[in-house]
């Protein structure tokens, strides 16, 4: 009996990785369509075909053609992949040591920071790291993001570095940076304004490659620091007194996991602007694929990011014929209805 009932559930448990790993699947091939779709459409319809060909053989293609490919839709394209995949893990992150399923990457702060540091180069023309004149936005940008994250740890610490300690600093830092903001969009001249209200819709069409090998490092290395702390943030899941007797220091856990998630928030939107909902919005859809198990909801939340974000890029250029939206008002665009629809499912059940 014992020995039937041990080899159901193992049974069981093999059907519920094989579901997993199928989500996994699908999720990678629909971001490949999602990617070529992205590449292909625009002023200048490229056929399948002939796309792979500008990929894979751009010496093969018209020059008109490999130059549209490579030079402006292909970094587009990644920027989307590289920065949905970021916010996307970064979301997950945060709503696990927050133990907050609406928390988001710019819950504590982060992107009031970079906006704040933007503006100071806007309107004000201050450079936070000098001679880097042509990058002083992003640089400003991802400078002032770091520091609010310091800031954040700093105030979390006098609490013991809890959730809930975390949340209460990062709503004073959010709001401190968020008066900073209106003051110097108060004190801008038109065009300065006009420039600081463009950069918070956030925009793909900033992306270099440069900034893509930046960002696709950054990326690479927070996967490769969490993946195997998987299991840890699933502990951290079930409560910090749980995490404990399962032999894991919560108070760590938090703190790496933070720091990894500050870093991805604040690289993506010092480089592309305010980008919403994206990392509120996949890690429920992967949550509802995987379950709490961080091992495959962390990657599918990377995943889904970037398909949320492929999708959105792809949209941006068919909405409005010949014009492209800014990238953020179509994520919110997206991300409102489904948020809806979670507060309708929670409300019947």
């Amino acid at each position: 009996m014992a020995y039937a009932a041990r080899s159901e559930a193992v049974a069981l448990y093999e059907r519920l990785v094989a579901r997993r790993r199928l989500a996994l699947a699908a999720s990678g091939a629909t971001l490949l369509i999602l990617f070529l779709l992205d590449v292909s459409l625009g002023p200048t319809l490229i056929p399948p075909g002939e796309l792979v060909t500008a990929l894979f053989r751009p010496e093969s293609v018209e020059p008109t053609v490999a130059v549209i490919v490579w030079d402006v839709r292909l970094p587009v394209a990644l920027a989307a992949v590289l920065a949905g995949a970021s916010l996307g893990a970064a979301g997950i992150v945060m709503q696990v040591i927050l133990d907050n399923p609406l928390a988001s990457p710019y819950t504590l702060g982060v992107a009031a920071g970079a906006a704040f540091g933007a503006a100071l180069g806007y309107v004000m023309g201050l450079q936070l790291v000098p001679l880097l004149g042509e990058y002083m936005v992003t640089v400003n940008a991802f400078t002032v993001a770091l520091a609010v994250c310091l800031l954040v740890y700093t105030l979390g610490r006098l609490r013991g570095f809890t959730a809930e300690a975390l949340v209460l600093a990062g709503i004073a830092v959010s709001y401190a940076f968020h008066s900073g903001l209106a003051l110097l969009e108060y004190m801008a001249s038109e065009e300065a304004l006009q420039a600081i209200v463009f950069w918070l819709f956030g925009s793909l069409y900033k992306a270099t490659w440069g900034k893509l090998a930046l960002l696709a490092a950054v990326l690479a290395a927070s996967l490769a620091l969490l993946t195997p702390r998987a299991w840890r943030l699933t502990a951290l899941r079930l409560g910090d007194e749980t995490a404990r007797s399962m032999g894991v220091d919560p108070r760590r856990e938090r703190l790496v996991a933070f720091t990894t998630a500050s870093l991805l928030t604040a690289t993506c939107v010092s480089f592309f602007g305010v980008i919403g909902f994206v990392g509120l919005v996949a890690p429920h859809t992967a949550r509802l694929m995987a379950g709490e198990d961080q091992r495959y909801t962390l990657p599918l939340a990377a995943l889904h990011g970037a398909i949320i974000m492929s999708a959105a890029s792809t949209l941006s250029k068919v909405i409005v014929p010949g014009a492209v939206l800014p990238i953020g008002i179509v994520t919110s665009l997206i991300g409102i209805p489904f948020l809806l629809s979670l507060m309708a499912r929670g409300g019947r059940r």
